[in-house]
Order: C-alpha cells, then sequence, then structure tokens
C-alpha cells in the first residue's frame, strides 16, 4: 500500500443539511426518494454510498454518472449528495462548493479536520479508498524489497509529502504481509455490501 484517502460524504455548500444526522433524518423521513451519485455501479464510491446508506438506515437512489459527473451532479442538484475520494473534493470544499458532512473512517482526516467521522455522528462505517503497487506473481523478493525501498524514500520527500497535503490523500506505506492482512479484511467487508446490495456474483466451479 501507498496512500489512502476517505471517501467524504458531500452535498452542495448551500443544501440544507449541515450535518450527517439532519441528512439522515431526511433519508429516512422520505424513502426512495434522496440521490446519492457515484462512479459507476460497484465502484468505490457506489459501495461506500451503499455502505453509508446501510449504516444511517435509509433506502435511497444510487445515480451511477461517471467519474467525471459525478461532483457535477450534485452541484447542479441532479443528486443529493455524492461518497467521492478526498483528492476529488478538496478542492471544491476549499472553494466553497461542496459541504463535506463526514467520512466513513475510523478516524477524522488532518486535512480536514472539521469533517467528523460518520461513528462520530452515530453511524458506524468505515470505507476508505486505498492505492498500492502491485507486481507479477512469482515476483523475486528481493525485487519487492527493492522496490518497497525506493516507495519509503520517495514517500520520505519533501516534495512527495507537499503533493499529498496539496491532493488530499495521505502517505500510507505498508509492507506485502501488513497488506495481505489489511486486503483480506476489505474483501470480506466489500463482499457483504455487494452481497446485501445484489452485486456479489460468486465464482462458477
Amino acid at each position: 500500500q501507498v496512500e489512502f484517502q476517505p471517501m467524504p460524504l458531500a452535498v452542495k455548500a448551500d443544501a440544507p443539511w449541515k450535518t450527517l444526522k439532519e441528512f439522515a433524518e431526511n433519508c429516512r423521513a422520505n424513502p426512495g426518494k434522496v440521490k446519492m451519485a457515484n462512479s459507476g455501479t460497484g465502484s468505490a464510491t457506489h459501495l461506500a454510498s451503499i455502505a453509508m446508506a446501510e449504516a444511517m438506515g435509509c433506502d435511497v437512489i444510487h445515480l451511477p454518472v461517471g467519474v467525471k459527473r459525478r461532483n457535477a451532479t450534485v452541484l447542479s442538484g441532479e443528486a443529493d449528495a455524492a461518497n467521492g475520494p478526498l483528492t476529488a473534493v478538496l478542492n471544491l470544499k476549499r472553494a466553497g462548493k461542496l459541504r463535506l458532512l463526514a467520512v466513513p473512517s475510523a478516524k477524522r482526516n488532518p486535512l480536514i479536520p472539521d469533517v467528523p467521522t460518520a461513528t462520530e455522528e452515530g453511524y458506524p462505517v468505515e470505507f476508505d479508498l486505498f492505492r498500492s503497487v502491485s507486481v507479477p506473481k512469482g515476483t523475486p523478493k528481493a525485487i519487492k524489497d527493492k522496490l518497497y525501498m525506493a516507495m519509503e524514500k520517495a514517500a520520505n520527500s519533501g516534495a512527495f509529502q507537499s503533493l499529498a497535503s496539496k491532493k488530499g490523500f495521505t502517505i500510507a506505506l505498508m509492507r506485502l504481509d501488513e497488506f495481505d492482512a489489511m486486503l483480506a479484511q476489505e474483501d470480506a467487508k466489500v463482499a457483504r455490501i455487494m452481497k446485501g446490495a445484489g452485486l456479489y456474483q460468486s465464482k462458477s466451479k
């Protein structure tokens, strides 16, 4: 793993909901009417929205509008909200165009310390986005170790750390054994969400 970032629930800056609790109350009062945009069916943003809606006890409409239109759909009012990577919404928050109600993360993000976690608001859910570097199966350990050392050197550079703060991602290097264990937990979580949403298909024998 190289980095991770939260996927905050974003609404228009002038939306009537100031908190996640207010948004959830509105959702429950209007089942099947609130629209949440995502990058595509089965995408990370879609699964994050499903997980948050489940935690809030809400029946919402999921709109698969694509990566490029996800934020625009919220800004235009076509959708009420959307979960998206912090890198995709940070500048819009800074520009005063989007309000971030909460992050489905274990703790607040230092780049947006004013945004609470969903758990703080009473809806325990965690669904972060992470990125990693992959190599072909069977790659010798010596090569993987050398690659990790190069990644570690880059991660500790001032230029990369500055880029992370500017763009909105958190540097979080993780060695292969740690990453494998974390990935197994994430796979199980994603499978549960997908099964609940009717998106999961088991491999045929």
